[in-house]
């Protein structure tokens, strides 16, 4: 006997032809319960994985929702490798002056009023690119101190370099110079 037929009590057909009439006499409606039984077993384990799945996201969603006139910060660093508005720079801001809403556009997305400086960029972002302004002022970067092109990126320059130190790790010799940026302090130095 061949393992197949072993194990189904049938021989193996081609696609073409699969069933025999004969076959289907001989199943009746035990087979068509069985396959019914088997479907349901299926879609209820579905539904068990996402269920499971579903609970793992809903852990680190949070619903966000901003008022019209309410006051927000606009993100423009790239997240973790993402560029998202020109170049990846290590000491960018993360996000910038605080901005009005001027209205809500659908669930997610919030038209902001923008300086005219910024005015080639779309005034419309997705509430994942917006942090709520809690109106602390030393949260607040001066914008104006800071020259952003149309795809709101800048570059840092360096101004003066404060301090030069070497540490010595193992075999190894690690020069370390602190250095002030044009638009921070000189306490903001790294």
């Amino acid at each position: 006997m061949a393992p197949y037929e072993a194990l189904y009590g049938r021989q193996c057909h081609s696609l073409v032809g699969w069933f025999d009439p004969r076959e289907a006499r001989l199943f009746g409606t035990d087979f068509v319960l069985d396959a019914l039984e088997k479907v349901k077993l299926i879609q209820d384990q579905l539904h068990t994985a996402q269920s499971r799945q579903k609970s793992y996201v809903d852990r680190k969603v949070r619903d966000v929702a901003f008022m019209v006139g309410e006051q927000i910060f606009l993100r423009v660093s790239p997240m973790k490798g993402v560029m998202r508005f020109g170049r990846k720079v290590k000491l960018s801001p993360r996000y910038i002056d605080p901005f009005e809403i001027l209205e809500r556009v659908g669930e997610v997305a919030n038209k902001l009023a923008l300086l005219p400086s910024l005015s080639a960029a779309h005034p419309v972002f997705h509430v994942s690119m917006l942090l709520k302004y809690y109106g602390d002022p030393s949260h607040i970067l001066d914008f104006s101190s800071i020259q952003c092109d149309n795809d709101l990126t800048y570059i840092e320059e360096s101004v003066a370099n404060l301090d030069r130190q070497v540490r010595k790790l193992r075999s190894r010799n690690i020069a370390l110079v602190k250095v002030q940026l044009r638009v921070h302090s000189v306490d903001e130095a790294t």
